[in-house]
């Protein structure tokens, strides 16, 4: 799994384009529409925050899992910043563990297509399912492969701001389902000069079918799969879809 180290530093600045708000709103109305009323909310590869803080702002308890330490500072900084109680902790989701149980549990932002082997994605459903209160739910998204054929996959990307840029170039190998990201960063540093940086990142697309297969084995039980921010099945032009699980007993 890749661990963003110098990307924390802009990260939320190239990401600023992203509705967090109405990303927050879609994930409240998946949770209202399975009639649950979670308190405690884990977010699983939570970055610098963005979510966990609006859904901590929304009243509930949060804990945010990540393992890159330099996002988990920002998230820590951010929340101190809006005087806001989140527990962080710095984790693999392939290895998190809590103090107990949770009602519900997010992951976001494609978190698991960084996971490159079926079964480590296996022992993550595994602790989910550990870690979730009973007929808790389980929601996260997928990068799809249409998004990684037609959108990502060979193309490069390039933004500037102020004080930094990017050049984000990618490469989709389809045989083996992984979309390599190759990330070069310039950013201003303290003696008004720009440093390059580099970075590597690797994504894998799944199936459905896939996915089914490992969160039944995991225990879960699979509900639904929508068009991302919508309650429609997914297209073939898809670039995201929400998957949804639920606790059913261990």
């Amino acid at each position: 799994m890749a661990s963003y180290n110098t990307f924390a530093q802009v990260y939320d600045q190239f990401m600023s384009n992203v509705p967090y708000d109405e990303w927050v709103d879609y994930i409240l109305e998946i949770i209202s529409k399975y009639n649950i009323e979670p308190k405690l909310i884990l977010d699983l590869g939570c970055g610098t925050g963005n979510i966990t803080q609006i859904l901590a702002s929304k009243g509930y308890d949060m804990i945010g899992v990540d393992n890159s330490y330099e996002m988990l500072s920002i998230a820590k900084d951010k929340a101190r910043d809006a005087k806001l109680d989140i527990l962080y902790l710095l984790q693999d989701m392939r290895e998190f563990e809590l103090y107990g149980t949770v009602d519900c549990i997010v992951s976001l932002c494609d978190s698991m297509n960084y996971i490159l082997e079926e079964s480590d994605l296996l022992q993550v459903f595994k602790l989910v399912n550990n870690y979730l209160d009973p007929n808790g739910l389980f929601i996260f998204d997928l990068n799809t492969e249409y998004k990684y054929n037609n959108i990502l996959g060979d193309n490069t990307f390039a933004e500037t701001y102020d004080n930094s840029s990017y050049i984000w170039e990618n490469y989709y190998y389809e045989e083996e389902g992984i979309n390599e990201y190759e990330l070069t960063l310039f950013i201003k540093d303290k003696e008004d000069t720009y440093k390059r940086y580099c970075e590597t990142h690797y994504q894998k697309k799944y199936d459905l079918d896939k996915i089914k297969e490992l969160l039944e084995e995991a225990g879960l039980e699979y509900i639904d799969v929508f068009d991302a921010f919508t309650f429609n099945k997914p297209k073939n032009i898809s670039d995201r879809v929400y998957i949804i699980a639920r606790e059913k007993g261990k």
